[in-house]
């Protein structure tokens, strides 16, 4: 009866996962290779909230998808080593398959997680095993079901603007609180490279208190967590449940955390103000990823 039990809830959490078509082929499409790959996306879609939960979080906008994703990652799942979890800068200026270079948070904008998804593999060479997007509201709900994260800043975030002020020190976020300290570039010294840095922060804080033996331990709130995660996420028609255990379980254990060489910034006609890669050092970094060995240290970013 407990083996039917666990097994009916695993179904019913399965089916709730809402999913969508992204890692789909094309040709000339990439083979696998060793190692998992995960496509991690934040949506700013509004989907799901009411007008009042939008000015509860700040979202701005109106209760639609605006179709940009904000945060793009890869986590890398090695056979043996560290695990890597790699942020893709969203003003990354890339190819975008059939439509000339463009910032890579715009691939998302024209063609959603497919045409996202082979812009990311075509420019990393990566297979993308798997894929996972949540948009602002489920973001939200996710840390609220688990009680709130603590993070440490070293320095206060101040952006009465945005409705974004956070203090120095230890403090612990709400929902709300949370998606502001990962949404927030404008008060921060290098903007948006600042916030992957908080972004990969929260991520790994965020599975560390989910897989803590205090959440473990604890069925309600457990179950409210993995009840709100499975509401929340979009992911490939090929992902279920425990693909998601399993990224969990990756990202709360040794991590290689950083984010892709970035080699400057040039001011475009068609893309205004982009991010370029250090083309020499991003083509060792993921040539490394595709042969599943550790990173080098020099490719490694400091936070």
């Amino acid at each position: 009866m407990l083996l039917v039990a666990i097994g009916g809830v695993g179904v019913y959490l399965d089916r709730s996962l809402h999913r969508t078509a992204a890692l789909v082929d094309y040709p000339g499409r990439i083979g696998d290779t060793p190692g998992t790959n995960w496509l991690i996306v934040g949506s700013d879609s509004r989907v799901g909230l009411t007008p009042e939960q939008q000015q509860t979080l700040d979202t701005g906008g109106d209760n639609a998808s605006t179709g940009l994703s904000d945060t793009i990652m890869i986590l890398h799942i090695a056979k043996s080593g560290p695990n890597t979890l790699v942020s893709i800068p969203r003003d990354s200026y890339v190819p975008i398959p059939g439509h000339g270079r463009d910032k890579i948070n715009a691939a998302f904008a024209i063609g959603g997680p497919a045409l996202l998804a082979q812009t990311v593999e075509e420019a990393t060479g990566l297979h993308l095993d798997h894929y996972a997007e949540i948009g602002f509201g489920g973001f939200a709900g996710v840390v609220d079901a688990l009680g709130g994260i603590t993070m440490c800043l070293d320095q206060p975030i101040n952006d009465a603007a945005h409705g974004i002020v956070l203090p120095a020190g230890c403090s612990k976020f709400n929902g709300g609180q949370a998606l502001g300290y990962v949404r927030e570039r404008y008060a921060l010294p290098l903007s948006d490279l600042d916030r992957q840095n908080n972004q990969r922060n929260f991520m790994e804080a965020v599975m560390s208190k989910a897989t803590s033996a205090g959440t473990l331990a604890n069925p309600f709130r457990l179950w409210s967590f993995i009840n709100r995660v499975a509401g929340s996420l979009t992911v490939d028609n090929g992902d279920h449940i425990w693909n998601l255990a399993a990224m969990a379980w990756a990202l709360h254990g040794k991590l290689v955390s950083t984010t892709v060489p970035v080699g400057g910034f040039e001011n475009t006609d068609s893309s205004g103000n982009v991010l370029l890669w250090d083309h020499d050092k991003a083509s060792r970094f993921f040539g490394a990823l595709a042969q599943d060995q550790q990173i080098p240290a020099d490719l490694v970013a400091k936070d």
